[in-house]
């Protein structure tokens, strides 16, 4: 029987319930509120009080309104057909609804239920199974998705019938499977599973060491991420993070792509759904939104909503991770969800932590981050959910909790600069204060050493190198003036600018450009380096800076040619010629070097 409760209380959207049985911590409720139900779900019980955060507004409610609690959390439907959909924070089905703005209390299915998949069966009467075993699969959008043993089963189970392939619709019993005391459970094709518990159907989670790549120089060379691994991208606003998680996203070699907007501007939200489904995939020519999903929440929802969706969106990856698919989520911005868990943590009365925020977060943000990760499945297969997130700190204050708190936990680190997009260096992400843990990584040294070449480490830590001893020279030019400094500097300084503008910057809107595959990547680092390598001898500040702009101009010219096509290589060759040329010049001038 259902607990029933009253409403006693009412600050904002947190509302105190008083209830005549018993209710469990993150369990969901439905206020009755002028003959509309509006989801709650409960963050706290003290006594016969539960303290519930209701998703939609709360005007109108009054003491007296009546509750009615499920007994079940917060649940998300998992199924075919969740491919190029765009769902709020609860799974609600943005398209099937009506009007510019949603209705309060109005929920719609996230799944179409009349709709027909071709079932292909994997399992066979009499194999055994468990939780997250595959019985079947379905093509969904070009991607093989599984239909599997539900994750809620305990133990081992017999299949006892399977149906014949053919097209059935997604509530349809494809399975049925007998446990150890003779009881027989019948499975559709669709699951349903609570948001805020990770789906743990893996035998193993090793550390990850395959090279995610996104086709950005400044990530796959300088700060690589990998296959399940964990990042983050703070900055400032204007500094470029929805380009370069546009980017991210269009590029990877990843089979699946969430999109979770938390608590982001409608327009921007706007600017997501108009862009996405015109993106042309460069892996398959199809459209990009095909194996894409969006989980859209704006800032004008309520702010338990917010929260909602970052747990919605990782649960999702997770589910298909499950199946053996690369799955790529990308949350925008961290920095709203965790206002939201603030705004809540202050309502409750809770003791504050620095800056106000949920004494908790770091525990917050570690357990979710935590969910991330590369997994070896029971069949042997893996599948991966790489996660990676931004944060938009005040200011671009990199100090507060939320940055520190997370760059705790999440191993690439890619801090966006205001001063380097004012000056549209972009993408703008600091290349001294930015890294990747995973080059520390013994396995993905052997991986990275095995798939380019031994080399590879070593030329990306003296680029880093280089760049750290060029910003140190620019400072003293810039307090000691061109002249103050010894023309040596100067070759240093702006062989650092070589790297910058040649690896580190890339033109996100440029057909060529905008996508960088490792062995070009590869190729223009080592010629980088090796022009870095090389000793000149120049008389002047002016004439080192006439000569690497030179060499930078042929240089960003070969990034905008096709890889290895004439024009590449006409580029290539004017590059050598430069380079002889100067070398036969300091040759002549100084004849007891040769």
């Amino acid at each position: 029987m259902k607990t029933k409760g009253v409403v006693k209380g009412i600050v904002s959207n947190l509302v105190t319930i008083e209830v005549d049985g018993p209710v469990a911590q993150n369990e969901i409720c439905f206020v009755s509120v002028r003959g509309r139900a509006l989801m709650a779900e409960v963050i706290k019980v003290i006594g016969k009080n539960a303290y519930v955060q209701v998703f939609d507004s709360t005007r109108g409610m009054k003491v007296g309104d009546e509750a009615t609690f499920e007994q079940h959390m917060l649940e998300v439907q998992l199924g075919p057909g969740m491919l190029s959909k765009n769902f709020d924070g609860l799974q609600n089905d943005l398209d099937k609804m009506e009007g510019v703005f949603l209705k309060r209390g109005d929920y719609t299915d996230p799944l179409d239920r009349e709709k027909k998949w071709h079932f292909v069966p994997l399992a066979k009467e009499g194999d055994t199974v468990v939780a997250g075993s595959w019985l079947g699969e379905v093509d969904e959008n070009f991607q093989p998705h599984r239909i599997m043993t539900p994750f809620a089963l305990e133990g081992s189970y017999k299949v006892k019938s399977i149906v014949t392939e053919g097209d059935y619709v997604v509530d349809h019993v494809v399975a049925v499977l007998t446990d150890a005391q003779g009881k027989d459970i019948e499975v559709s094709m669709v699951q349903r599973w609570p948001v805020k518990k990770p789906i743990l159907v893996h035998v193993d989670k090793p550390r990850p060491y395959k090279l995610l790549e996104t086709g950005v120089r400044i990530i796959d060379t300088m700060n690589p991420i990998v296959e399940g691994g964990t990042g983050f991208i703070p900055g400032p606003f204007g500094t470029g993070k929805t380009v370069l998680q546009h980017a991210i996203s269009k590029q990877a070699e990843a089979d699946i792509v969430i999109i979770a907007a938390c608590g982001e501007r409608a327009n921007e939200i706007v600017e997501i759904f108009k862009e996405f489904p015109e993106l042309v995939d460069p892996h398959t020519g199809r459209k990009l939104m095909e194996r894409t999903i969006i989980i859209a929440n704006t800032s004008n929802m309520p702010v338990a909503a917010r929260e909602a969706s970052v747990y919605t969106a990782m649960t999702i990856a997770e589910y298909y991770r499950a199946m053996g698919l690369k799955v790529l989520l990308m949350a925008d911005s961290t920095s709203r969800w965790a206002q939201a868990l603030r705004e809540m943590s202050n309502r409750l009365e809770e003791l504050p932590g620095p800056d106000a925020f949920p004494m908790d977060l770091s525990a917050i943000i570690a357990n979710f981050y935590a969910r991330a990760g590369y997994v070896q499945l029971k069949n042997g297969k893996t599948g991966s959910v790489t996660f990676i997130g931004t944060v938009s700190p005040a200011g671009g204050n990199l100090k507060e909790p939320v940055t520190e708190n997370t760059k705790k936990v999440a191993r690439c680190f890619y801090a966006l600069e205001q001063a380097r997009a004012d000056r549209k260096r972009y993408p703008a992400v600091n290349p001294i204060d930015s890294y990747s843990k995973y080059l520390e990584y013994p396995e993905f040294e052997e991986y990275i050493t095995e798939l380019v070449g031994e080399n590879w480490i070593p030329m990306v830590n003296e680029a880093k190198t280089r760049m750290h001893r060029g910003k140190e020279i620019a400072e003293q030019i810039n307090i000691l003036g061109d002249d103050g400094v010894p023309v040596e500097y100067h070759e240093i300084f702006w062989k650092s600018e070589l790297i910058d503008f040649v690896i580190l910057q890339q033109d996100a809107f440029d057909d060529i450009d905008c996508v960088t595959p490792l062995e070009r990547q590869e190729v223009m680092l080592k010629k980088v380096i090796d022009i870095c390598n090389m000793k000149f001898r120049f008389e002047e500040f002016n004439e080192v800076s006439e000569f690497f702009k030179r060499i930078i101009n042929i240089l960003k010219q070969m990034n905008y040619s096709e890889f290895r096509s004439e024009q590449f290589e006409k580029y290539e060759a004017q590059l050598v010629s430069l380079l002889q040329e100067r070398l036969m010049e300091e040759a002549v001038a100084t004849p007891e070097m040769k």
